[in-house]
């Protein structure tokens, strides 16, 4: 039963890595340097555990390659144990849980899996993958510019990203209270109440709804009016109601024959309704 209750917690999971191999490395292989993840619970957002390791590679070029300026990591790695004795601990972290992390999908989850295939074991698997680079990229837009996590943070202020896969787990969860918390209070609202709310930017969810509530290109005819009856004459109304009496000496659309034609009766559209009554309510 302890176990079930573990599983529900999410783990948000770096992993830093060598340099991306050579042409000229026939292995082809990313070294996997340093693993970091911390348990999150996913009603509260805050953390219960975590983890980090660094882990030696079976090349030792490749530590030079990615830490050349820190001796005293070089150092480090050099008694870092190596993938096969902390695969338990990192298939016992990822395996059955959600998983978390910026820019995952396309890096990190692919450097795992490549991990335990070397070390010819079974990579754990997720029960559903949070990619928050995603995310933000749907909701946030781009606001804050790129959308790196060391661009993320210098546009909240929350400090230089270092790197490092424990401190960058850390940093992408506050990331992620931060933008909840602007995406809320603008939702909350009126538009332009906050100062530089937008900032220039456009997400796509607005863009999208830009594009459902505006009609790319206008209509070729403008909907007519409806015909109603004055005093037993047919007359029109304009879009506050009063009656608009034609011009003396206007002509009226008529067919062959001299017989009035009856305009089709067109309908205002729900969007156009629905914007008419929150600029009353503003």
């Amino acid at each position: 039963m302890a176990t079930e209750a573990a599983k529900e917690e999410m783990v948000f999971f770096d992993v830093e890595t060598a340099a991306a191999p050579s042409p000229s490395d026939s292995s082809g292989q990313w070294w996997l340097l340093e693993f970091g993840a911390i348990l999150v619970c996913p009603r509260r957002l805050v953390e219960l555990a975590s983890y980090s390791t660094l882990i030696r590679p079976g090349d030792p070029s490749a530590v030079s390659r990615r830490f050349s300026g820190d001796p005293s990591l070089s150092a480090a790695f050099r008694a870092a144990p190596p993938f096969a004795d902390v695969a338990d601990d990192i298939f016992a972290l990822l395996d059955g849980r959600v998983w978390a992390g910026h820019n995952i999908r396309r890096f990190d989850c692919h450097r795992v899996r490549e991990a335990f295939a070397a070390a010819g074991r079974a990579a754990p698997e997720p029960v559903a993958v949070v990619d928050s680079l995603s995310v933000l990229a749907r909701g946030f837009g781009r606001r804050a510019g790129d959308l790196k996590m060391a661009t993320l943070a210098a546009y909240f202020g929350i400090g230089k990203q270092t790197h490092r896969s424990l401190d960058d787990v850390r940093m992408n969860l506050e990331v992620l209270k931060h933008c909840a918390a602007v995406l809320m209070l603008e939702s909350n609202l009126p538009a332009g109440v906050l100062p530089g709310a937008d900032d220039g930017a456009v997400t796509r969810r607005r863009a999208a709804t830009s594009s459902t509530t505006a009609p790319a290109t206008p209509p070729r005819h403008p909907p007519a009016a409806a015909v109603l009856k004055v005093n037993g004459r047919s007359c029109k109304r304009d879009s506050t109601g009063k009656v608009v009496t034609p011009a003396k000496g206007a002509a009226t659309a008529t067919s062959t024959g001299g017989r009035r034609v009856r305009r089709p009766m067109t309908t205002t559209p729900f969007s156009m309704i629905l914007r008419h009554s929150r600029a009353i309510v503003r």
